[in-house]
C-alpha cells in the first residue's frame, strides 16, 4: 500500500502511542464534526416535531386521529433536511463520489432509525394509552434521541466513507 492509498489521519483513531498534539487535533476535529451533526440534527428535529404537531394539533387537525401517519410524514421531511445538511456540511470531507449508493444507504439507515420514534410513539399511544399531546411528544423525543446516536454511528460507518485527497 503506498501513501496515496491510505486514508488521511483524521479518519482513524489515534493509537495509544500517537503524539499528544495529533490526539488533540483529532479530538478537536471529532468535536467539530459532532457539533455539526447535532446542529443539523437540531434543525431536522424542529422540522420533525414541528410538522408532527402541525399535522396533529394545528389548524384543521389534518391528521389528529392518525399519529403514526403524521409521524411518518414528519420523519420524511426531516430526513430530507438531514441528508442535505450532513452531505454538504457535517460530513462534506467524507462524502463519496457514489452519490446514489450514499443516498441509498443514508435512506436505509434513516428508515431503520425512523422506526424507533414511531415505535416509541406507538407503544406510548396504543399500549400505555398515553394519548395527550405531551405524552406523544415525550415518546417522540425519546425515540429521536435513541435514533440520533444510531444515525451518527451508521453515517460514519456506512454512508460518508470517502475522503478528499
Amino acid at each position: 500500500m503506498n501513501e496515496t492509498d491510505e486514508a488521511p489521519a483524521t479518519t482513524r483513531a489515534p493509537g495509544p502511542h500517537a503524539p499528544a498534539a495529533l490526539q488533540r487535533v483529532l479530538s478537536r476535529a471529532r468535536a467539530i464534526e459532532v457539533a455539526r451533526f447535532l446542529s443539523v440534527g437540531a434543525v431536522a428535529f424542529v422540522v420533525d416535531l414541528g410538522l408532527f404537531n402541525l399535522l396533529r394539533f394545528g389548524p384543521g387537525h389534518l391528521l389528529e386521529d392518525k399519529p403514526l401517519t403524521a409521524k411518518l410524514v414528519s420523519v420524511a421531511a426531516a430526513t430530507l433536511v438531514a441528508w442535505l445538511g450532513n452531505r454538504h456540511w457535517t460530513f462534506a470531507e467524507h462524502a463519496t463520489p457514489q452519490r446514489g449508493r450514499e443516498l441509498f444507504v443514508f435512506a436505509v439507515i434513516n428508515v431503520l432509525c425512523a422506526l424507533i420514534p414511531v415505535g416509541t410513539l406507538a407503544f406510548s399511544h396504543y399500549t400505555l394509552d398515553l394519548v395527550s399531546q405531551a405524552a406523544d411528544n415525550v415518546a417522540t423525543v425519546v425515540g429521536i434521541g435513541i435514533g440520533t446516536v444510531l444515525r451518527y454511528i451508521g453515517y460514519k460507518r456506512w454512508v460518508f466513507t470517502g475522503h478528499r485527497p
